[in-house]
């Protein structure tokens, strides 16, 4: 799954990108209670999640909850979830 934070400017875009990439059917995923169920429950594992262009704290808490809980499922799965932030240059 690919997350591109320059176009993800909310959590409720966040969580649709997310039910759209994760293949889990019938679930909308609009909250952050239910990303963490799909997360540790309903994923097809494994599976890795590439965040580009993340934003700080200060720009978007919503967001940065979201990237939180995203890297607490990555320990929780040991290994089978991976989060991968990527260092995008210019």
């Amino acid at each position: 799954m690919h997350f591109d934070f320059l176009a993800i400017r909310s959590g409720e875009e966040f969580y649709r990108c997310f039910t759209e990439q994760s293949g889990i059917v019938g679930k909308p995923g609009a909250s952050i209670d239910a990303l963490w169920d799909m997360l540790t429950g309903e994923l097809r594992l494994p599976a890795r999640a590439w965040l580009y262009h993340l934003p700080s704290v200060q720009q978007r808490a919503d967001l940065a909850a979201i990237i939180e809980l995203l890297e607490e499922a990555a320990r929780e799965l040991q290994g089978e979830f991976i989060v991968q932030r990527v260092q995008v240059c210019g």
